[in-house]
């Protein structure tokens, strides 16, 4: 049976700040079920029995089961979860890149929803909407107090169907309404260009089912303008994971053949498995390679992959393969830390069960689980630092999360003493309006201040180095002494405590 992982998880398809996706396994159920506690099913029928008959107002059986089902799931880990009709259809809509909506990424400014991009050929696209636009309302609803998720929810719909958006464009300062229709949109997850000669910078915002083509295609396009390129930034930074046959492929993309990947450990037999960089574990069934036609030159040039706290799952899978082969110099901040493995199996046409069966490994056996990829050269997201950074929620600081298989998560006192730090700051900052925290520029932009350090390694010259990870000892402090990993790759490092 060939086996297939899957990333899954909620996306808010448009926002930038979509929650956390999970490397998921696709298996078959169990045919025999385990011995079943029956004194403690009684209790549960008894409880059933009892809400049914004497709570206050009747309450609808089906959602009583459910919530019962959600409740013993959602207390094992944060990552298992129940998943009802509506659930369901929403992360089955996650991992294809498709939604129907109006066509725009989002963030959230000043209470406001902006426009961070309009996804090319896109209803919003078409209507010159513009990257840094400011919604105010949508139909009749003022953004302001809305989620971003409740933003999301109301441009999307049915196709076909309009929505009217009322903009203000700062440069401008003008404000306009535009009606837009919804239609089918199908995200791009991966962007990229020449950023000067001789140096290329390729971003992967998620893994989904399109992104190995829209990889390819974008790599080409960079070879094809310059030839000659001698550095190259993976961009993950943010990347909350997807589908884990799509990053296979891309770590195949720069390792040599056959190389282990990532490997798989659980109870079930079909838990514990070995995927490769060889097409077989990546390719869809009856289709060529489809990374046939990258450049040969892809496998050897100098890289450096950008992450931070927001890089997760199948995105640590890519950063942590690449850094123990030495093949590319991991730069940026320590990364979220998700490395279990959930099986989605249905329950039925609609329901499914998402359970956490086994935790992944990247080459070297690094469980990275509740720990994260620590970067080979710790950088700052602005040149003014990024102390708040330790604020992040990472995977360590979620309820209920699973160790790294080694026994309880060790108290990391630096980490809690940055954190107590940054909160006092952060305290500071509220209270002084007039020097409010920086704005992180846009990724891509000749303000990106880490992608501006990934080019100075690749070129040999001084990185800005962050001060306060190489304080607390978890990377070396001499930025003249950061190289970029070397052209060929070599063995998998051996683990090494405390990373």
């Amino acid at each position: 049976m060939r086996h297939k992982l899957k990333i899954a998880g909620w996306i808010a398809v448009g926002a930038l700040t979509g929650a956390l996706t999970t490397v998921s396994l696709q298996t078959i159920a169990r045919s025999a079920l385990a011995p079943l506690p029956l004194d403690e099913l009684q209790q549960l029928a008894s409880v059933f029995g009892m809400i049914k008959t004497d709570y206050v107002d009747p309450v609808d059986e089906k959602k009583l089961i459910s919530d019962a089902i959600g409740g013993m799931v959602s207390g094992l880990d944060p990552h298992s979860q129940y998943f009802d009709k509506k659930t369901y259809a929403e992360f089955r809509e996650g991992t294809t890149g498709k939604f129907v909506g109006v066509g725009i990424e989002i963030t959230m400014e000043d209470g406001l929803v902006k426009v961070v991009s309009p996804i090319e050929g896109s209803p919003a696209f078409r209507a010159g909407l513009k990257s840094g636009d400011l919604i105010t309302k949508i139909d009749d609803a003022a953004v302001k107090g809305m989620t971003l998720n409740d933003a999301v929810k109301k441009m999307r719909g049915k196709p076909d169907t309009k929505v009217t958006l009322a903009i203000f464009r700062k440069d401008e300062n003008r404000t306009f309404s535009v009606t837009l229709t919804r239609e089918e949109i199908v995200t791009q997850s991966v962007r990229g260009k020449v950023i000067e000669p001789g140096y290329a910078w390729v971003r992967i915002s998620q893994f989904q089912e399109r992104t190995v083509d829209d990889f390819v295609r974008k790599v080409d396009e960079i070879y094809k303008k310059d030839p000659t390129i001698k550095g190259l930034v993976l961009d993950l930074r943010n990347d909350p994971g997807g589908l884990l046959d799509a990053a296979v492929a891309v770590s195949a993309s720069f390792l040599p053949p056959d190389v282990t990947v990532v490997s798989t450990k659980g109870q079930l037999p079909e838990s514990n498995f070995t995927y490769k960089a060889s097409p077989q574990y990546y390719q869809r069934p009856g289709d060529p390679d489809p990374l046939r036609s990258l450049p040969a030159a892809l496998k050897t040039v100098p890289m450096v992959v950008l992450v931070n706290a927001g890089t997760a799952s199948a995105s640590e899978i890519v950063s942590g393969a690449l850094q123990d082969y030495k093949r590319a110099t991991v730069m940026g901040s320590r990364t979220f830390g998700k490395g279990s493995v959930q099986t989605v199996r249905p329950l039925g046409p609609d329901t499914a069960l998402k359970l956490t069966t086994a935790r992944y490994y990247t080459p070297s056996g690094r469980s990275i689980q509740a720990t994260g990829i620590v970067p080979d050269v710790p950088v700052d997201e602005t040149a003014k630092g990024n102390v708040f950074n330790e604020l992040t929620t990472r995977e360590v600081d979620l309820e209920h999360h699973l160790t790294n298989g080694k026994g309880p998560d060790a108290k990391d006192a630096a980490r809690e003493q940055a954190r107590e730090q940054a909160r006092k700051e952060l305290e500071l900052e509220m209270l002084d309006k007039k020097n409010p925290e920086p704005k992180i520029p846009e990724y891509g932009s000749d303000k990106d201040f880490p992608l501006i350090q990934a080019l100075n390694l690749l070129k040999g010259q001084p990185v800005v180095v962050s001060k306060a990870a190489a304080e607390r000892g978890t990377q070396k402090a001499e930025a003249s002494s950061a190289k970029p990993a070397a052209s060929k790759p070599g063995a998998p490092k051996a683990e090494k405590k405390g990373n």
